[in-house]
């Protein structure tokens, strides 16, 4: 672990190094080789570090965390002095301290975007849909032909496309955040149905059997064995829907939404070829969608201790 921290705290140096060079002492597009031997030596370094951490078990945090953390501020190094030393428009790809610059600059404008698009339509979207397709699950749970009727409805549903959906749920139910919050529902709606379905039926008969033998109801069957069965698939679901809220959330602004909302913002922006303001709505998303899958994995494990994937990560 010292040999990994050593490595990582001499390519840290190496990098601010190069950063405060690339920002006062040269040229961008006309950048000496020595400067990209030192980049090179730093990527090097870089790697070597985090292959040694990634090695570490205890703490655990050190591999969770810091070896992620570290590897994304290597890209973001990586993204900076590229661009910046082989000049890249900006109107194709601007630097992250351009985009840096914009989120700092927009702050406010982007907050409004990220309460309408995130806080109204991911969230009640996901909500609704969520809620929605694991209740139904739970209610056609006993019904095997409700099952094979809703399942292929279920993948049919899935394969159009959000630019089919979003037109027709923002003449059903507006401009504002609703139609959005509607066209997220129709997209997790069924990946909850199924894998909640998937879940509920996961539970052995050696299982049901014992449960059976102790003369436990259906309802009592449901809650103590089939329902916490089901729950790393619904976990599964709930993950993925939370990436599938916020793209659809997103999209579904480009059909029609107030003047607010980071697909309103991207849509408008773009067009006036103003790429870093695209870039610092992008970074947003992205870091917003992150937190939300961090948040859900965290409550993940809290509730599926027991399960042998987990098991397995603590051994």
């Amino acid at each position: 672990m010292k040999g990994g921290v050593l490595a990582v705290a001499a390519a840290l140096a190496g990098a601010a190094g190069s950063l405060v060079l690339l920002a006062d002492a040269l040229t961008p597009g006309s950048v000496p080789l020595a400067f990209w031997a030192l980049v090179l030596g730093v990527t090097a370094l870089s790697w070597i570090g985090l292959e040694r951490l990634a090695g570490v078990d205890r703490p655990r945090w050190i591999g969770g965390l810091v070896v992620p953390g570290l590897f994304g501020l290597l890209l973001l190094y990586l993204w900076q002095v590229l661009t910046v030393g082989f000049d890249v428009p900006a109107v194709l790809l601007p630097s992250p301290a351009r985009i840096g610059h914009q989120l700092a600059a927009n702050a406010g404008l982007l907050w409004q975007d990220f309460r309408q698009t995130f806080l109204k339509s991911v969230l009640a979207g996901f909500t609704l849909g969520s809620g929605l397709g694991f209740l139904v699950a739970v209610l056609v749970d006993r019904s095997p032909f409700l099952q094979r009727g809703l399942l292929p409805l279920g993948a049919l549903v899935s394969a159009i496309p959000i630019v089919g959906i979003a037109p027709i749920m923002v003449m059903w139910f507006g401009f504002d955040w609703q139609s959005k919050a509607a066209v997220i529902v129709v997209m997790t709606f069924f990946p909850m149905l199924v894998n909640t379905l998937a879940g509920l039926g996961s539970a052995s008969e050696i299982e049901r059997d014992l449960m059976h033998s102790y003369a436990a109801g259906y309802g009592q069957t449901l809650l103590k064995l089939r329902l916490p069965s089901a729950l790393p698939f619904i976990f599964n679901a709930l993950k993925i829907n939370s990436t599938l809220a916020l793209i659809g959330g997103i999209v579904a602004e480009f059909f029609g939404t107030p003047v607010v909302g980071m697909g309103f913002r991207i849509s408008v922006e773009i067009g006036r070829m103003n790429v870093d303001v695209v870039w610092a709505t992008i970074a947003v998303a992205a870091l917003a969608g992150s937190i939300f899958y961090g948040i859900l994995a965290l409550v993940e494990r809290g509730f599926t201790f027991w399960h042998p994937s987990y098991r397995q990560e603590q051994s």
